[in-house]
């Protein structure tokens, strides 16, 4: 199936503050640093890995909602980075995100209506009286009543607000939704529904989900394919299936080593991590796990590895992991 997105080397930079007095230049938070990855239509895509490795960036690049410094964004075939602005301004309609804070992203002076309607405010679509419509059908699917849409968001509950925040996601028809931990701040008992609806939702439209998240157990359950992101780059990507049977890199082992089976006979030994995560303004030489890794070479130390296939549908950055014909 040809990609719905396809990014390739994405690369963006943050200033960390003006130079020291004997240094040339300003120093740069490497929030993402080479970032390849691609999405089908009706694919679910995961980006995990610890709080701070740019997973959350990553989905904003994706969207242009932050510019980045290099790398091709290819939506539908089209390059994002070159397109004229009124033709992204089109194919915004195309991709929409899910925030994780759903009460911080949605407008507390608005109505329920005017929020979900605000997309299509924005593009030009519909009447009014369409517009009230298309609210009022959103409202519906989420499993929102049709009444709520007079109400503000602080009379409603945060697993409702979410619902908002995907029918606002929903009302131009999206054909990608970059979902940025979407249920991370909602309680446990709620989390399964909101999944479900997303679930059902992609079935039903043959949405492209990009979902981050840091939590192994949501992850599984949501995605196809999973990208391991280790200090602004993938260190693994995988299916899922394949990856949490058979994890190869190390950093994604003591991921998943944390992750609780319940049921399982079979006792899991812990993999526990030493050291602090490395500064993404002075990430180390070679391999940027390496100062964690148990398994770490001088050769790990001297040469950065690229992500390599290793398998079908598998792709590794370790130089201990082995691509078919090197062995």
């Amino acid at each position: 199936m040809s990609a719905l997105l396809q990014a390739t080397g994405l690369v963006k930079h943050f200033p960390a503050g003006k130079p020291g007095l004997f240094e040339r230049a300003p120093q740069v938070v490497r929030a993402v640093d080479g970032v390849d990855l691609s999405v089908a239509p009706g694919e679910t895509l995961a980006l995990v890995g610890e709080s701070g490795c740019g997973k959350s960036t990553t989905g904003r690049l994706i969207l242009r909602l932050i510019e980045p410094d290099a790398g091709t964004i290819l939506f539908q075939g089209r390059d994002l980075r070159r397109e004229p602005p009124a033709r992204l301004r089109e194919l915004r309609r195309d991709m929409q995100i899910i925030f994780q804070d759903p009460f911080g992203s949605l407008d507390p002076r608005m109505t329920v209506g005017r929020i979900v309607a605000e997309p299509l405010v924005v593009h030009g679509v519909g009447t009014t009286a369409e517009r009230a419509r298309r609210v009022a059908q959103l409202l519906e699917r989420v499993g929102l009543a049709p009444a709520h849409a007079a109400r503000h968001p602080h009379e409603f509950s945060g697993g409702q607000r979410q619902r908002i925040g995907i029918a606002r996601a929903l009302a131009l028809d999206p054909k990608l939704i970059v979902c940025d931990e979407p249920v991370s701040a909602l309680d446990v008992s709620i989390q399964a529904q909101v999944l479900n609806l997303m679930l059902d939702l992609q079935r039903e439209r043959g949405l492209g989900y990009i979902f981050i998240s840091h939590n192994l157990a949501v992850v599984r359950y949501m995605a196809n394919r999973i990208a391991v992101m280790y200090l602004g780059k993938i260190v693994e990507e995988a299916a899922r299936d394949d990856l949490f049977a058979a994890p190869q890199h190390p950093y994604t082992k003591a991921l998943l080593s944390a992750v609780p089976e319940p049921g399982s006979a079979r006792a899991k030994q812990r993999i526990v991590l030493t050291g602090d995560v490395p500064s993404a303004i002075d990430p180390p030489s070679g391999c940027r796990f390496r100062t964690r890794c148990p398994h770490a070479t001088e050769t790990c130390a001297r040469l950065e590895p690229a992500l390599t296939p290793v398998a079908d549908g598998r792709n590794v950055a370790c130089h201990l992991v082995t691509p078919p014909g090197h062995a």
